[in-house]
């Protein structure tokens, strides 16, 4: 197991270090180390604005989600496999050849990203606040613990995606009942206590009042559901084999009024075969804005009349940017190098399949919309996190091409991105803050997004793709 293990966290290191260059994808840690250092110092500031316990709810919401996104395993089994490793050839597959069984294969995998991912993002982060103490005259035990509390709202985000997508594998049905009671439980505390359900988060509840026992149950909870979770597990070889009627031929027809359809075609099976269009929706768009809603709902007595809907459509939007990673992670430009197929076709077929899943998010915050009593603002809303979305995603494509999964963790890329985006985000969120109806002047984000596809096009023509 042991062995396993190490190999599996040297192979991942060197899978990105191949990708990015050692030097950069090593600078990814320091730069969230730096985000979080610099970070400290301006907490007295929007502390003027925002009290503490808000921005610690915010923080740790932060971490849960990331937790959500990293734990979005797919529905396992098959998806895993195909999604995450493609064609290449990884320790993954040693059951294939080794006297080794697919369950303990993928409870080392899931052991390794917990652990990978731990010191990639959260450790940098928490040790960031934690080296600016001796500045920022926080306690140093406040600082160690905020540490424990967000790798604890980490690992909560982990472990319930990782729960929750066994259940899906195992029976969609058990997987929406148990989704419904818990929806039920949440609903029914909030009516009898008149709180918001997310206050009870534990990791929140053991940093307010630090004690043995809160710690306890704050560390079971998480390691319980990972053992159920493995105990769940289905696993289904890799090489099994399935059969579908001809679908290609009708489907390329009937998307006739798109561009390049049959392509376009392609990628619809992509998602539907994979189970990618339902899983994907639910473990990677529904869930994480579901915590999101949560934890931004806190914070409402401090946003202007209707800026919780706001600050949400915006968030929604850059959620949905990442629809654009659903439709690139089917496949690499390798096969298409000896067809009559540019790099830039292709990322025009990617983008195309993206603005019809965009149904998805606009109907999603129009519910949100209606559900909050915010109807009158439905139309801004949607808009406004639309624009959002295909801005985003246009940059994305520029930065990216048709590898943004993996070239998110490149040092430069992401810095590019939090850059073009964040100016973007905070111009228009000030303008929805001002007047809901300001948020209609985001359409003219068509216009840098229009910019960004065309120079997207342009550079990764010019570009020999890297296979990945």
């Amino acid at each position: 197991m042991l062995e396993l293990f190490h190999a599996m966290m040297k192979e991942e290191w060197r899978v990105h270090s191949t990708m990015f260059g050692s030097l950069s994808f090593a600078l990814f840690p320091f730069m969230i180390f730096g985000i979080a250092f610099m970070g400290a110092f301006l907490v007295p500031l929007m502390q003027t604005t925002v009290p503490a316990g808000s921005l610690t709810f915010m923080i740790h919401g932060s971490y849960l989600m990331l937790g959500i996104m990293v734990g979005g395993f797919g529905l396992l089994g098959n998806e895993v496999m195909n999604r995450r490793f493609g064609q290449a050839s990884l320790l993954a597959y040693s059951a294939r050849s080794l006297p080794l069984s697919e369950k303990l294969i993928f409870a080392n995998f899931v052991v390794k990203d917990t652990v990978y991912y731990f010191f990639l993002w959260v450790l940098p982060f928490g040790l960031g606040y934690l080296l600016a103490t001796p500045w920022t005259g926080v306690p140093l035990t406040s600082a160690l613990l905020l540490l424990l509390t967000l790798s604890l709202a980490f690992l909560y985000g982990l472990s319930m995606i990782f729960f929750l997508s066994t259940v899906y594998a195992r029976s969609k049905v058990a997987f929406w009942i148990f989704l419904l009671a818990c929806l039920a439980d949440l609903a029914a505390i909030s009516l009898v206590t008149g709180a918001n359900p997310a206050l009870l988060f534990p990791p929140l509840l053991l940093g307010s009042a630090f004690t043995l026992e809160h710690l306890l149950v704050s560390c079971l909870l998480p390691a319980f559901l990972f053992i159920v979770s493995l105990w769940l597990f289905l696993p289904e070889s890799v090489g099994s084999e399935k059969t579908y009627r001809d679908s290609f031929g009708p489907l390329a027809k009937r998307l006739s009024f798109l561009p390049n359809p049959p392509l376009a075609a392609k990628d619809t099976l992509d998602l539907y075969r994979s189970g990618s269009m339902i899983g994907q929706t639910i473990f990677s768009f529904i869930l994480p804005l579901a915590v999101i809603w949560f934890f931004l709902s806190l914070l409402g007595p401090f946003f202007p009349p209707h800026g919780l809907l706001m600050i949400f459509a915006i968030t929604a939007g850059v959620i949905a940017s990442t629809m654009y990673t659903w439709v690139t992670m089917f496949d690499t430009f390798g096969p298409y190098a000896c067809l009559p197929v540019a790099v830039s076709t292709l990322i025009e077929s990617k983008l195309t399949t993206f603005a019809i899943l965009q149904l998805i998010p606009a109907a999603f915050i129009a519910a949100v919309a209606i559900l909050a009593g915010e109807a009158a603002v439905l139309v801004p809303a949607v808009v406004l996190g639309l624009s959002v979305s295909f801005y985003a995603v246009a940059v994305m494509a520029w930065l990216a091409g048709l590898s943004p999964s993996v070239m998110v963790y490149d040092v430069k890329v992401l810095a590019w991105y939090l850059v073009l985006t964040g100016i973007v985000l905070v111009l228009f969120t000030a303008a929805a803050f001002a007047n809901p109806y300001y948020a209609l002047a985001s359409v003219v984000l068509a216009i840098p997004a229009w910019w960004f596809i065309q120079k997207a096009k342009v550079r990764w023509d010019a570009v020999d793709p890297a296979g990945f």
